[in-house]
């Protein structure tokens, strides 16, 4: 089978443009709108924005590549880098990799893409592992780079990426266009789009490939706006893994790439509609703190924060008494008595009955 950096014209991809120009047009309008909503809330908030959407991307981002992290540690990880109030709570090696990783993309977006920070990248997301040959270096075993699914015996190739001789020389060209393509594409979704897919296809590393394609992905969308994207890339993806797998897959074998740029466009303008519920969702808290300021006790208080820990979800399919209880350490009854009151005061939304009763905040 021949794949895309097999090609005579590889690494000249081609798109038609004018299927695109519409969804540079709303991704800048949609940027534009997130910048404006971003005044509308304080510091505070704004702080915390940083720590959820980087927390959250760091956590969807490893699980697309089956890696489940604790939440609640990255978020303090990520709050320790910008001098945020932390608990004491124990962070993993993988944790505090990827958090750092994101760090860096926020506050370095705006330098030039180079091997070393590459490498960089690659050294802070393979932190404790001692599984790898080359950890902070391109690949230079001699097997064949493969992505594959199925059985031992009978293994599926979706891909395979050029040999790790070759891997060197691909890169210094990947590098020289990302720093160099100028004003050649119609925006910066086309060339976020393009750095993903060119950076997939070279599979430069042992490990880590989709992590740093997609940190290269908002690198470039930072670039062109002045300013951290702050979208969630990687939620929008993780919601469906399967289209994203199935579009690379698709685009892995031609340089003719509409498609994957169709795709990839639709997520980003997904990424940034998150981005603006979670600016919503922190405005409404901070009204919501506002109104029930004087109304709530102790406990009730402890419950409301629990559940804007969640972020915009909430906890799914809605907060029981037995939730209510177990966050509180309380009784039966005056776990009813409560939640009574916050629906009487129109902070909570009661849907359900007996057994099957839920609490969602009312925003």
């Amino acid at each position: 089978m021949t794949w895309n950096w097999q090609l005579k014209n590889w690494p000249d991809f081609e798109f038609t443009s004018e299927v695109l120009i519409p969804y540079e047009k709303a991704f800048l309008q949609k940027a534009g709108m997130l910048y404006g909503s971003m005044k509308h809330i304080s510091d505070e908030s704004q702080d915390e924005l940083k720590v959820m959407l980087l927390s959250d991307e760091a956590f969807q981002t490893s699980k697309i590549e089956g890696e489940l992290l604790d939440r609640d540690s990255l978020q303090s990880s990520i709050r320790r880098h910008f001098g945020l109030q932390v608990n004491k709570k124990r962070i993993s090696p993988a944790e505090h990799g990827i958090s750092e990783m994101m760090i860096d993309l926020y506050k370095n977006y705006s330098s030039s893409l180079t091997h070393e920070q590459l490498f960089s990248w690659h050294e802070m997301l393979m932190n404790g592992r001692r599984d790898l040959q080359d950890i902070g270096s391109y690949r230079s075993h001699s097997d064949p780079m493969q992505i594959v699914s199925g059985s031992m015996g009978r293994p599926i190739v979706h891909f395979e990426a050029p040999p790790s001789s070759g891997v060197k020389i691909e890169m210094d060209k990947y590098i020289s266009w990302f720093n160099n393509m100028g004003n050649k594409y119609p925006g910066p979704l086309v060339k976020s789009g393009i750095a993903h897919l060119y950076f997939e296809s070279i599979h430069p590393f042992e490990d880590g490939n989709g992590r740093i394609g997609r940190a290269i992905s908002e690198k470039v969308l930072s670039q062109y706006l002045e300013r951290p994207t702050l979208i969630a890339l990687s939620h929008i993806i993780e919601n469906n893994k399967k289209l994203y797998y199935k579009s690379l897959h698709l685009n892995s074998k031609e340089t003719e790439i509409t498609n994957w740029l169709e795709y990839f466009c639709e997520t980003i303008l997904e990424a940034q509609d998150y981005t603006q519920r979670m600016i919503d969702f922190l405005i409404g808290k901070t009204k919501f703190f506002l109104e029930f300021e004087e109304k709530f006790n102790e406990r009730q208080w402890k419950v409301v924060n629990r559940i804007f820990r969640e972020g915009i979800e909430g906890f799914q399919g809605g907060l029981s008494a037995d939730n209510y209880i177990k966050i509180t350490g309380t009784t039966a009854s005056t776990a009813t008595r409560d939640l009574k009151k916050m629906v009487d005061l129109g902070a909570f939304r009661k849907t359900g009955d007996r057994k099957s009763t839920r609490y969602h905040l009312k925003m």
